[in-house]
């Protein structure tokens, strides 16, 4: 994992994003963020798991269908099975630790 500080990468409504083997962050603070780095780190094992591009493709492609299911750009982001499994498990510090291979696919 390569950090990565900087505002100007992302999006306004973005806190961070990971881009394997980067993640990159809006400002340095978010460096000592535990649960955040875990989150970003559950991402990173998510993409190298479906060879990376496939799981930008997946993930795009999850997100147009929850944009059609929810109507709602925040709660289609929220309900990516990627993102479902991110945010349930990013405070346990030894997930990845215990992580079943595509554990994913409980989130969908």
């Amino acid at each position: 994992m390569i950090l990565i500080v900087n505002k100007y990468l992302l999006g306004k409504s973005f806190k961070g994003a990971s881009l394997w083997p980067f993640v990159i962050l809006k400002n340095h603070d978010l460096k000592r963020d535990e649960t955040f780095i875990n989150h970003e780190k559950i991402h990173l094992r998510q993409q190298i798991e479906l060879l990376i591009i496939p799981f930008y493709a997946w993930y795009l492609l999850e997100y147009l269908f929850r944009l059609l299911q929810y109507r709602d750009r925040f709660l289609a982001y929220k309900n990516i099975s990627f993102e479902r499994e991110a945010y349930t498990q990013e405070v346990k510090e030894n997930y990845l630790s215990e992580r079943k291979f595509w554990a994913f696919l409980k989130f969908v």
